[in-house]
């Protein structure tokens, strides 16, 4: 909602390496370290379903549904190097599978080898990664990381973080037949370790894929070793007396480690410093997510690195590098004392020779949400494409895990030498049809746990835990990025939802595409509001929204943001000169349910308002005994309202099983209202005489208003069931997409006739079911019957005509 504002997301150009900091000194917080956001690209991905795996569970009594609600835990998809085609998935619950022609067998049950196994706390405790030697053709050798529990009576390989609540193991495996399609075979432990906390353990061992035999780095193997949690609060990833925080590389063939039982490169950086261990290639890790080499070029590794509070970031990993961590995230000072913000660089932090990221964005948490709380973000590291796909040569593709949206840079552009680091841009969807999508719209779930694969022929692959579902890009599509907004309108986009968008937190919530970055949230349905079902081209979800009478939780359903203290981020409305409220509608169901007088779309609410006090209302209300559409506004908070109502009969203006789009406008300075539908002005008249808003040519009350809704009344703490407050259900659904009306121009917001028509009571508006809130949750995909509106919101701020569609383009809607 909001003031026609900014649901296009700003062109981001390469930042530099000193951030601009928006702070004056060492000691004023960066609360946005990457100010510009990512820009869409025109360039799409064309997805196909390769494979459905399996659904697994983990073994223990899980309480994180982002462990135990996945079809799935599959991480990684890659090509057995002996020729034969067949291509490896880990699941994380346990399963090594092998995939010929989509069809899967399961190799090997990595669970079933160790009895102290451990998979059901901690993100990526359980079978993390499996790697295959390079000669496994020949030596039939395999190696695999996985957890055992923190008491599992072993010893680590080095001293043991205590105490451990998880133990990463690398197992070598050697296959008696390594053209079998399950394992049998030897096995013998190569390295151990204890970590504090459950977390950022061991996530990835691999090989280096583009080294050849006689080459320095042929048949070594890489560890990618987390701080185990603790980083927050200890030097421990600055430590070259402890592997925990590092990127390991050891001669899995060898024996001269400690324990005998695998090699230490002498090429490593610090073989000959006192006190390192000479297993270290790199430092300063959090969590080392995953690492991929670019298979042409200099053959450089790229590693994408999960940060802390705001930073992911993908780095050129070289021998010796130092990423920094706890002391900086990104190219910024990190202080654990305080994790809602980072700082600038002191001198000694900016001289101390760390690597900074080549690429990176940040978290830009929304502005309801706390601060130092999980946004729901993760870099997914990828690869560097090489094969036949269209404009896609020489682009690391990579992702967030969480949201699953999926970026590029360009290799050329990312290098550690560089005074900026590469832009970044996001890759559009589609299936195999043609209809661009996201990735939540392809698994039906608001998180997607994506992650990244290849083959021998340098395909690219995309994985969800979601749906345990593989999808191979088969090619690439150029088109134009849609135009959510005319440019004109949008500074004045205060806030637009679109329920393509759950928060990946919480996808009980839905993110806001405006300016506000305020958070919607779906109350009492959750993620089963959001429908499988489309008001226009583009448009693929829907919200849904309920009367208690015909809920399916006996609750109503509904939508929206409520702060007893005034919302601030939704200070574009306070002291407006005009606020356009507009969406796409559909009526379902039974409307309105009886014992009702109104049906609730969506409005903006006033600055005291317990719920039902508005500022600017689309709705059904009772006029004169006869429900009529209305826009309904108050300027003072305090004061009276006044009420709008279309001439043409409401069943006429909402016809069952339609999609329709509706706006209302509001001029707070001359008391002018107006309706339209699908971009044509409709007829109607005020119900109230005299001037009820006591006009002045100022704008509205100077309070920040304490919310928006979608259906029924959102009151503050309540939202359980409150028959008095919900209509039988509807669905809204808020969108800002473009409204083309096939060549019919907006009318102009003229004041219509002053014809007076009496309202059943005074206050219309202002009593049960003319309120909601916005609450937004991942889709459910399910029809379910009701009233489902779906709707483009833009609510002007700032100036009523500004989001006035002009003649030949499509306004905000």
């Amino acid at each position: 909602m909001g003031g026609c504002r900014g649901s296009s997301r700003a062109r981001r150009d390469a930042h530099p390496l000193a951030p601009s900091a928006t702070a004056d000194g060492a000691d004023d917080p960066i609360t946005d370290p990457i100010p510009a956001e990512i820009e869409q690209s025109t360039l799409g991905l064309v997805l196909e379903e390769h494979a459905q795996l399996p659904a697994s569970e983990p073994n223990g009594p899980w309480t994180d549904a982002r462990i135990g609600d996945r079809h799935n835990r599959i991480n990684y998809i890659g090509e057995v190097p002996d020729g034969s085609g067949r291509q490896y998935v880990p699941d994380l619950n346990g399963p090594l599978y092998l995939l010929e022609d989509g069809d899967h067998t399961e190799y090997l049950d990595v669970r079933d080898q160790f009895p102290h196994f451990f998979s059901w706390r901690g993100m990526g405790s359980g079978f993390g990664f499996v790697a295959f030697h390079p000669e496994f053709e020949e030596n039939g050798k395999l190696y695999t990381v996985h957890t055992d529990a923190g008491d599992a009576p072993f010893e680590s390989t080095y001293p043991a973080q205590t105490p451990s609540t998880v133990q990463s193991v690398v197992t070598e495996w050697t296959a008696d037949d390594p053209s079998a399609d399950t394992f049998a075979g030897t096995k013998r432990e190569l390295f151990r370790f204890g970590f504090r906390t459950q977390i950022h353990a061991i996530q990835q061992i691999d090989f280096n894929p583009t080294a050849e035999p006689g080459d320095e780095d042929y048949g070594l193997l890489y560890l990618a070793v987390g701080d185990g949690g603790i980083g927050v609060s200890s030097d421990v990833p600055q430590d070259l007396a402890t592997p925990a925080g590092k990127i390991l590389r050891i001669d899995p063939l060898g024996d001269d480690s400690p324990n005998g039982q695998y090699g230490i490169p002498e090429s490593n950086p610090f073989v000959d410093e006192p006190g390192a261990l000479g297993e270290i290639y790199a430092v300063g890790m959090r969590d080392p997510h995953r690492f991929s080499w670019d298979v042409k070029g200099r053959n450089r590794m790229f590693l994408g690195h999960i940060g802390q509070h705001a930073i992911e970031a993908v780095y050129d990993v070289d021998a010796g590098d130092n990423f920094g961590w706890p002391v900086i995230e990104g190219r910024l000072a990190y202080r654990n004392e305080n994790q809602c913000y980072l700082y600038p660089l002191t001198d000694e932090m900016a001289e101390a020779g760390y690597d900074y990221p080549v690429a990176s964005y940040d978290h830009d948490p929304p502005a309801n949400w706390p601060c130092n709380s999980d946004s729901g973000h993760a870099i997914s590291g990828g690869l560097v494409h090489r094969g036949d796909l269209r404009g896609l040569n020489g682009k690391y593709v990579f992702g967030d895990l969480v949201e699953g949206r999926v970026f590029y840079t360009d290799v050329a552009r990312m290098r550690d030498e560089a005074r900026k680091e590469a832009p970044i841009r996001e890759l559009a969807l589609y299936d195999a049809d043609g209809t661009r999508m996201r990735m939540t719209d392809f698994v039906g779930d608001g998180r997607v746990d994506l992650r990244f694969g290849t083959d021998s022929d340098r395909n690219l692959y995309l994985l969800a835990k979601a749906t345990g579902t593989i999808w191979k890009v088969t090619g690439t599509r150029r088109a134009p990025v849609p135009q959510d907004v005319e440019p004109g309108l949008r500074d004045d986009l205060v806030a637009a939802y679109d329920f393509e968008h759950p928060f990946a937190a919480n996808d009980a919530y839905e993110e806001d595409q405006g300016g506000s970055r305020t958070l919607l949230h779906l109350v009492n349905g959750g993620e089963d509001m959001r429908v499988d079902d489309g008001a226009h081209p583009g448009s693929n979800n829907a919200l849904q929204v309920h009367s208690a009478a015909e809920s399916p939780t006996g609750e109503p359903w509904k939508a929206g943001v409520w702060d007893e203290d005034g919302a601030s981020s939704l200070r574009a409305f306070n002291g407006a000169e005009g606020i356009t409220v507009m969406g796409w509608f559909k009526m379902t169901g039974n409307n309105p349910t009886a014992g009702y007088n109104a049906i609730g779309l969506a409005g903006v609410l006033s600055g005291n308002s317990d719920g039902h006090g508005v500022r600017a209302l689309l709705e059904l209300i009772e006029v004169d005994g006869e429900l009529r559409l209305v826009a309904l506004g108050r300027r003072i908070d305090t004061g009276a309202s006044q009420t709008f109502a279309a001439t043409r009969d409401w069943q006429d203006l909402l016809p069952q099983d339609e999609w329709v789009h509706l706006a209302a406008t509001f001029d707070y300075t001359t008391g002018r209202m107006a309706l339209y539908r699908n971009g044509k002005r409709l007829d109607g008249s005020y119900t109230n005489a005299g001037d009820p808003w006591q006009v002045d040519g100022t704008g509205t009350s100077p309070t920040d208003p304490r919310g928006i809704k979608i259906g029924g009344s959102f009151p503050a703490g309540r939202l359980r069931a409150q028959p008095v407050q919900l209509p039988d259900g509807h669905a809204d659904v808020l969108r800002h997409r473009p409204l083309r009306e096939r060549g019919e121009a907006a009318a102009p917001t003229a004041r219509p006739p002053l014809t007076r028509v009496r309202p059943r009571r005074s206050g219309a508006g202002d009593r049960a079911g003319t309120s909601a809130h916005f609450q937004g949750t991942a889709a459910g995909h399910k029809m379910i019957t009701g009233r489902r509106v779906v709707w483009p919101i833009c609510l002007v701020g700032s100036n009523v005509a500004a989001c006035r569609r002009p003649p030949t383009l499509p306004w905000c809607a």
